[in-house]
């Protein structure tokens, strides 16, 4: 059996230590030779993706996966693995395929709550093209009859990837905007559904893999201060914070969002249901 990833970045590297053992071989794509060589430690064959002189190879590999796990974002011209390889995949029908989504396409909701049934209605340019990129990968399964699973991201965080090195060297921000509230999710708890849906796969499944409590973002980077025993950074108000053009679009966009299909009909019980208990654990990790 021959798990493909498309994209084996962080997130897909949680899945890859989870599931490993269920495959006799594991492929990811990289953008680098460095990046090859970092998977080269997780027992990974690495291949350059975009690279034209290695596609064969892993179209090859492609042909033959029984799982594939799409972890790339798409650009203006479209998915980019649907347009090189959407045919070898269509042959190929392997037995599960993952698309990484974000909760993004489903727009502002002035805070309120959303769930896989609300329709979407995505602001930023990136997000309308995550939804375009969703209904490629939801038609390829309708046609082929290939499980297509689509897994919507809150915002991710892990070991390495935390408030907790901004905050020591001093950068760290809490911004406020009153009534503005995210929805996170630790890197394991992805890598638990993602590994949940490929026991249980269901075509034209989607899934919003978030935490239980969304949170204002001042609260969260006062509460790693705390276990940092740091003092939290001041507040700054919204309108003259300093912020990059990316961040202070996620702004834009306030919802809270309910991840009740997790438990109902993958079983996933998340390890860190809050920040809380998702810092806590990334602090002791990186301590």
């Amino acid at each position: 059996m021959t798990l493909v990833i498309f994209g084996a970045g962080y997130t897909a590297q949680a899945f890859i230590r989870r599931v490993a053992g269920r495959f006799d071989r594991v492929v990811g794509t990289v953008r680098s030779p460095d990046g090859a060589a970092g998977l080269a430690g997780e027992g990974v064959t690495a291949r350059l993706f975009p690279d034209r002189d290695g596609e064969a190879a892993l179209a090859g590999d492609v042909a033959r996966a029984s799982a594939i796990l799409v972890s790339i974002p798409p650009g203006p011209e479209g998915d980019p693995v649907l347009r090189r390889f959407g045919d070898v995949i269509a042959g190929a029908r392997p037995g599960w395929i993952g698309y990484l989504s974000t909760v993004g396409v489903y727009g502002d909701h002035g805070g309120a709550w959303v769930d896989e049934s609300t329709p979407p209605r995505p602001v930023s340019a990136r997000s309308r093209e995550r939804l375009a990129a969703e209904e490629g990968w939801l038609e390829l399964g309708r046609r082929t009859g290939t499980p297509v699973a689509i897994f919507r991201l809150a915002g991710i965080y892990g070991p390495g990837r935390g408030p907790f090195a901004k905050l020591r060297a001093g950068s760290a921000k809490r911004v406020v905007k009153p009534g503005q509230v995210f929805n996170r999710i630790h890197v394991d708890d992805i890598a638990s559904v993602l590994a949940a849906s490929l026991d249980r796969p269901r075509g034209g499944a989607i899934y919003n893999v978030t935490d239980d409590e969304p949170a204002p973002p001042g609260d969260v980077v006062a509460f790693a201060a705390g276990l940092a025993g740091l003092p939290p950074p001041p507040e700054e108000p919204f309108g003259g914070a300093a912020m990059t053009p990316m961040a202070r679009s996620f702004y834009g966009e306030n919802k809270r969002v309910r991840n009740r299909l997790l438990r109902e009909e993958l079983g996933v019980s998340l390890a860190y249901p809050t920040y809380r208990e998702g810092l806590r654990a990334v602090a002791a990790a990186e301590a």
